[in-house]
Formats: C-alpha cells, structure tokens, sequence
C-alpha cells in the first residue's frame, strides 16, 4: 500500500477516534452534570424533609409555651414558624411538580397531611387560650392526639427522606456508572489515538520512511560518486519509496550503460588518436622501410588481439611480399602469388572465416582459419595488403572496424604509392640508367656532404676505367659496350656494397666510395676488383667479346690530401695506370713518393 495511502487512512481513523473521544469526554461531562443533579435534588429534599419536621417541631414548641406561659413572643414565633412553614408547603408543592415517584409523592402528601392535622389542633389550642380555657389549650397540644400527629409526621418525614434517598442514590449511581464509562471510552479513544500516532511514527516514519531513506543515502552517496557497483536492493513495495527505490536502481543501470558507453567512447577516441599519430608517422616517413616500421609499432595498439601482416606488390603485380608483421600471424605465408588472396582479386575487404560459407583465401595455411584480407589500393592501382586474423581467440569484427580498416588501408596505400614514386624518382635523379649505379651527380652529393660533416674520417676513393673500351663499341657495336658496363657495375655492386658506394663518373669510368678504410685496404679491394671483372670471358649475340680489363687509381682521405682533392688525386693515380700499360692498380700516395724522391 503507498505511503499516501496508508496517511490517508491513519490521519481519517486518528480525526475519527479523536471526534469519538471527543464525544465519549461530552458524554461523560453531560453524566457527570446529571450526577450533580442528583446531588443537588437529593439534597434539596433532604433539606426540605429536615425543615418540614423541624419547623413542625419549633411551632409545636412556640404553641406549647403560649399556652403554657401566655408571654405574646411565643405566640408571635408561633405565628411566624407558621408563615415559614407555608413557605416550606409551597416549596414542597413546588418539589411536588417535578419527577417524583408515586410513593415520594404520597409520603409528601401524608406529611402535608399530618402537618395541617398539627396545625389544626395547634391553632384550636391556641384560640382556646385566649378564649380562657387554658386547661383545654393544654389537654390540646400535650394530648394523644397531638403526640400520634407529630409522631406520624416524624415518621412520615423519616420515609419520604428514604423514598428521596433511594431514588436520587439510583439516579445519583446510574449518572455516576455513566460518566465512568463514558470517561473509559474516552480514555480508550484516546489511548488509541495514541497508539495509532506511535503505530503512523514507527511503521511509516521509522521502517517505511527513515529506515529506507537512510539505506538509499548512502546507495545515492557512492552512485553520486560515481561507484556503480553498489548493489541497489530489490524492494517489491508499491509505494513512494519502492517508486524511488526503483528509480534509483534505473539511475543506476543508466550510469553504468553511460560509463559502458563512455569507456567505449574513449576507446573509439583512442583508436582514433593512434590512427591519426601512425597516419601522421606515415606521411613523414622517407621510405617503405620506416613506413612499415611505423605501422608494427601502432597496429598492436590499435588492435590489441588481432595479428597482422603487411604485404607489397612487387613491380610487375604479380606476388606479395611480406615488409612487416605483428604479434606473430600464423596463418599467412611471408610471400605468395596475387591471385591468391581473394580481397586483391575483387578489391574489397575479403573475410576468411571458419564455419562460413565463403571461400578462404588460398594463401591461408590450415583451416577453420578466421582472417580478414584488406587490399591497399593507391588512383585505381593494387599497391599491397593489409592482413588480419585471430589471435587468442578474438574474434575479428569487420563491422565494428570497418572503416578504421578502409581509413588505415586508404591511407596505407597511398602512402606506399607515393613512397615507390619516390624512390623511382630518386632512382632517375641519382643512378644510372644504364648500369644502375649511383650517378656523377650524385655522387659530388656525397662528396660535398663528406667534406662539410664527416672531413675527419677515412675514405678511399677508386678511379676504375674500362680499358680499351672503343674496342667493344667499335667491332661488336654499342650494345656490346652496354653490356660490357653494365658487366663491369653488377660485379662493382656485388662486391662494393656490403663495405661502399660504386658510381658511373661517365664514360666507361666508374668510383668507388669506401669510408672507414685504409688506403693499402683500398688497395687490395680495387686488386680484387681487377681480378674479379677480367676472370669471365664475355659473349655477345652469339660473338665472343673475351675478357675485361680494367686500370684503377686509388687515393685516401685525410692521410693523402682533403676531400675535395680526393677524385681529383685518385683520377691522377687512374692516369698513371693507363700510362704504365692498364690492367694495373696505382695508388695516389705512390705517385707522390715518386714525384718527392
């Protein structure tokens, strides 16, 4: 029942109750007032029965001493008790007109009887004295006859007294029995006034108000706080406070499902944030290298359970090759054919997904294998792939991912597209076209920034020159020389690279850059290189060119001379080479020996 409800009905039972204490205290007034009355009447009577007899007594006393005596005072006493006692008469008469019973009113009439019979013989014995007789006036009221009046009449006020005393001492007990009860009613009115405001202050104010108020504060305190793992208790009452019991537990599960959604929220905007840091990294990166290193570093961050690879396309589109992965794949090979992975086929994020109905990827090893295939597309143009799958059991949601998938993929792409296009472009502007090695002007570049920052440090240069090129241009036609360049620059990179730099001066000459060496270590590498190039004989369109020989000038940095010299010095060791009859390797600080001795 609600608490209004039960209000309702103790404020009506308490304003009933009250009214019937009210009436039950008028009730007992009203009784207690009649009991009064009884008093009162009671007393009224037994006052007018005293005087009746008594002033019956006293005229009877005044009338024997005139007689006795003859003095006019007892005869005006006499006279006076008479005027008294009319008085008494009329007030009796008066007594007579109210409830009286039947017996009350017979006894009264016998004493008015008894009293005139007194009178009368009080009044003949009086006149009888003042006629003379006063033997007569005494035989009167000393006789028989006198006395059995007066005693009738004593006995006569003797019974109306009783009569009076008993009906008035009935009303006087029933007035009083009344009033008693009526003040027991009103006491039990009141008593349950009582205990029903007590009952209204315990059940309502203490156990249905105050005591689950007090368990909601604190309930309301910690969620104000923010703690919803507070456990609000069930409360199946229908009233005010099962009502905010009840919203304070909807309160409850909306602060919970907004702190769900807020950790979601952050969540989100967390991945986010690291989706836009990595495609910042991304946009900064000067090649495919740092651009994949980039992305192992935030892709587990971004996808914390989820493993990855990525793939780029080689230049004829026709295989993938993994540049970088992430919390161990399992399930993808590190290289493999294109048409193999569906999602490259169709261009679309491709789901490999276990107990599916589609197709998996052929790239994938095993099944029941769950991976998501997403492909990096840059105007149009396939670039590579990004690869996903399961890792411990997380399942994959594209939905959920699916355009931070399309936004990392888009971006991805045309991060790497622009990176091959800028390492094609740096390709023509420092290599050579025909050999592939690094061209003249870049390698002043190189020079130049030796020579500002790192002048301090060893370097070797070699001055490498075909001998008797003209020969292979000449008879076997300028194909033939192509080749032969570009014989002479594969065995320069192979055999440079892990220590230098080869580059095509021009012509058929070539540098070598070989920092931290010596220049004797110069030396026999530009040996090993001379032997190298004329060990194979060469053949061209079915002609045989024979072998190669090459003359070589070497010179040092800082021991022989600066930076700036150090073509110029290893040039000149070259032409000393060819001087002294090619296929031979001369060394720059040689020729200054010679020149000084």
């Amino acid at each position: 029942m609600r608490i209004s409800t039960i209000t309702n009905w103790a404020y009506g039972i308490t304003v009933a109750l009250t009214a019937l204490s009210g009436a039950s205290f008028i009730m007992s007034s009203h009784s207690a007032v009649e009991e009064r009355r009884a008093v009162e009447e009671h007393l009224a009577l037994e006052t007018l029965a005293e005087e009746l007899a008594l002033g019956s007594e006293i005229r009877s006393d005044d009338a024997r001493l005139y007689v006795m005596r003859g003095e006019d005072r007892h005869l005006q006493a006499f006279h006076a008790d008479e005027e008294s006692e009319r008085r008494l008469e009329a007030a009796a008469t008066k007594l007579a007109s109210r409830n009286l019973s039947s017996a009350e009113t017979a006894a009264l009439s016998e004493i008015e009887k008894d009293s005139e019979e007194l009178d009368k013989i009080e009044i003949a014995a009086i006149k009888a004295y003042q006629g003379g007789d006063k033997s007569a006036a005494q035989d009167l009221v000393f006789g028989s006859e006198h006395e059995r009046l007066q005693k009738a009449l004593l006995s006569s006020v003797a019974h109306f007294r009783d009569l009076t005393a008993a009906r008035t001492g009935s009303i006087l007990e029933a007035a009083r029995s009344r009033s008693d009860w009526w003040s027991l009613v009103a006491k039990i009115m009141l008593g349950l006034t009582g205990g029903l405001f007590l009952a209204v202050l315990y059940f309502i104010l203490r156990r249905r108000v105050a005591m689950p108020l007090m368990r909601m504060s604190g309930i309301v305190g910690r969620l104000a706080k923010q703690d919803y793992t507070v456990e609000v208790p069930i409360d199946r009452r229908r009233d005010e406070i099962g009502e905010m019991n009840q919203a304070i537990e909807i309160f409850r599960a909306n602060g919970i499902e907004r702190e769900r959604l807020d950790a979601e929220r952050r969540v989100d905007q967390h991945t986010k944030d690291l989706i836009l840091q990595m495609m910042h990294r991304i946009q900064a990166c000067q090649s495919q290298e740092e651009l994949t290193g980039v992305v192992v570093r935030f892709a587990p961050e971004i996808f914390p359970d989820i493993a990855g690879s990525l793939y780029v396309l080689n230049e004829s589109k026709t295989s993938l090759t993994r540049a970088g992965l992430w919390l161990e794949p399992q399930h993808s090979a590190a290289a493999f054919p294109a048409d193999f992975c569906w999602g490259l086929r169709r261009g679309h994020p491709h789901m490999s997904r276990k107990n599916d109905h589609d197709v998996p990827c052929h790239h994938l090893a095993g099944t029941g294998v769950t991976a998501l295939c997403v492909p990096l597309t840059a105007q149009g143009e396939m670039i590579g792939l990004l690869y996903l799958e399961e890792r411990g059991g997380e399942a994959l949601d594209l939905h959920r991912s699916r355009l931070y998938l399309e936004l990392i993929a888009e971006n991805l792409g045309l991060a790497i597209a622009n990176l091959q296009m800028r390492e094609k472009l740096t390709a023509l502007a420092i290599r050579d076209p025909l050999t592939g090695l690094f061209n003249r002007r870049y390698l002043d570049e190189t020079l130049q920034q030796r020579a500002q920052g790192h002048a301090d440090e060893p370097l070797v240069c070699l001055m490498l020159d075909i001998d008797h090129f003209k020969r292979f241009n000449d008879e076997f036609g300028h194909d033939a020389g192509d080749m032969v360049m570009q014989y002479v620059g594969q065995i320069l990179r192979q055999s440079v690279e892990p220590v230098g730099k080869p580059y095509r001066f021009g012509g058929e000459e070539f540098t070598v850059l070989l920092p931290g060496l010596s220049e004797p270590e110069g030396v026999e590498l530009a040996e090993m290189l001379r032997h190298k190039i004329s060990s194979a004989a060469l053949s061209h369109a079915g002609r045989l060119l024979g072998t190669v020989s090459v003359s070589l000038g070497v010179a040092a940095s800082p021991d022989g001379g600066s930076v700036d010299t150090l073509v110029t010095r290893a040039d000149a060791a070259l032409l000393k080479a060819k001087s002294e009859g090619r296929d031979r390797t001369i060394s720059a600080s040689k020729i200054r020996r010679v020149t000084l001795s």
